[in-house]
């Protein structure tokens, strides 16, 4: 096939993943669902046929999950993740632990070998950074439990990995059970070498890039980008996690007060997207339909439920009880452990290492994975409501523009629908010093406002403030976004 032609295909899924990313938020289905479907729709011709590269997917999908997580991370607020980053690192670590074991008893107990079982309950534990990403970041839930999710999906790719590798070893005949205890020390100090070969490389980056005089703005977002996918490959040859190497290293970037910072990182989400877009079509190519039995199904919808109502809950409870987390809480954290592109990657592991068996895994993985994602991302607002943890309202959006020349920054403010700040006039935003409301548009129309103006639902504002009292300004804005006029007084900023 000519790099013409391939060129063609490449724009031609690319759109349809654009359009069909549309058709499934309005049908209130996951996007990723759907890529899986056009991949195996585009397969369909073949016969299953046109792309059946075990070791190829394996690549690939290693390399889209490197680019999913730096934009995980580059779209990571440090003061939102930070008081939930021990339970999600707790989720990521003890939380996959405990799954795995539960998962491999279970199926051990309907017969299936402990080497394989050991194998589906690896591949099948971690939560998906992708799904978590695309689906929370919209959803009206508290900073928090958020931030938990999204820290525990960007964390265990990373043991589960090597849990995987180690468990295909196992069941190859190449390591044994002996081995178990130096493979999870192994493991661990392969996690927490990740973990700090991010921080240090995140840390250089942010220095480089904030001294570094590039001769176009748009070469920072590509700069930022490959930084982070360095961390990932110094972290191979290092033989320590290069996963929890480039999620770390993008989270300390993207809070670094990097330059553009809005611009890498509406880069980073656009490849991030180009990324998930590509993984899910191609993992559904990777699937041969008729390959699936009536068994493979009926086992995958016994794990699926068993997973998401003895192992998920039980792992959720183990991690989130020390810290006291209310009981609604961590039933919701157990519903939102969204599987997605993660264990369907992880299953290409033992195909390419030629574990016997490893095409009936896959196929139960594949299968899992449509079940759980239909059973839980649609229902997740519903529960969420249920449970009293939806805010009801979606927070403002703002972006940032810097004006480097004079240390400050241009927020581009929309006011949403159900905001309480509509009815407010300019005056009792109370901003900081030296901020102030430079244009307000409304509709066709555009003005300058004054301090008794009133704002509007649907309006869109220009707020110019100092780089250093930004935060503040953003903070002050969300509050009385929340609160309305009285924030900051009895009713709580």
């Amino acid at each position: 096939m000519s790099v013409d032609i391939l060129l063609l295909l490449g724009a031609f899924i690319v759109l349809a993943g654009v359009i069909v990313a549309k058709i499934g938020e309005r049908l209130g289905l996951p996007a990723l669902l759907l890529f899986l479907g056009l991949g195996v729709l585009l397969g369909l011709p073949s016969g299953g046929t046109s792309f059946n590269n075990p070791s190829l997917a394996h690549d690939l999908g290693f390399a889209a999950l490197v680019l999913i997580l730096a934009d995980g991370g580059l779209s990571t607020k440090w003061r939102d993740i930070q008081p939930a980053i021990w339970p999600a690192v707790l989720l990521a670590t003890l939380g996959v632990a405990v799954t795995v074991a539960l998962m491999t008893a279970f199926l051990v107990a309907l017969r299936v070998p402990l080497a394989v079982a050991v194998v589906v309950a690896a591949v099948m534990a971690p939560t998906d950074s992708a799904a978590v990403f695309s689906i929370l970041r919209k959803a009206p839930l508290p900073s928090r439990l958020r931030a938990t999710l999204e820290g525990e999906s960007g964390l265990n790719d990373a043991p589960t990995v090597l849990l995987v590798i180690a468990a295909t070893e196992l069941a190859l005949g190449r390591t044994t059970y002996a081995d178990a205890p130096m493979t999870a020390l192994l493991i661990a100090a392969e996690l927490v070498g990740g973990v700090l070969l991010g921080v240090v490389v995140g840390w250089v980056g942010v220095r480089l890039l904030r001294n570094l005089a590039l001769p176009s703005s748009g070469l920072y977002p590509l700069a930022a980008l490959g930084w982070a996918v360095i961390s990932y490959g110094v972290g191979v040859l290092a033989h320590v996690s290069g996963f929890a190497a480039v999620y770390v290293c993008s989270v300390v970037m993207s809070n670094g007060k990097l330059p553009h910072r809005h611009a890498t990182r509406s880069f980073a989400e656009g490849i991030g997207w180009v990324s998930q877009i590509g993984l899910f079509v191609m993992l559904g190519l990777l699937a041969t339909p008729a390959r699936i039995t009536w068994g493979v199904v009926g086992l995958a919808v016994v794990a699926s439920m068993f997973l998401t109502v003895v192992a998920r809950p039980l792992s959720v409870l183990a991690c989130l009880s020390p810290f006291r987390t209310p009981l609604r809480e961590q039933v919701f954290v157990s519903w939102a452990g969204l599987r997605g592109a993660v264990p369907i990657i992880l299953a290409t592991i033992p195909m390419a290492a030629g574990m016997p068996g490893a095409s009936q895994v896959f196929d139960l993985v594949f299968v899992s994975v449509i079940v759980l994602t239909l059973l839980n991302a649609p229902s997740l607002l519903w529960v969420a409501k249920k449970l009293g943890l939806s805010t009801d309202t979606r927070e403002i959006d703002i972006e940032v523009a810097p004006l480097d020349e004079v240390e400050a920054d241009l927020l581009q403010v929309r006011i949403t629908e159900d905001s309480r700040l509509h009815g407010v006039s300019v005056s009792e935003l109370r901003l900081p010093p030296n901020s102030q409301v430079s244009l307000v548009i409304r509709g066709d129309r555009t003005f300058t406002p004054h301090g008794r103006d009133i704002l509007r639902s649907g309006d869109e504002l220009l707020v110019v403030t100092p780089s250093a009292v930004r935060e503040k300004v953003e903070d002050r804005l969300k509050a009385v976004d929340r609160a309305g006029r009285l924030a900051g007084w009895w009713l709580g900023g």
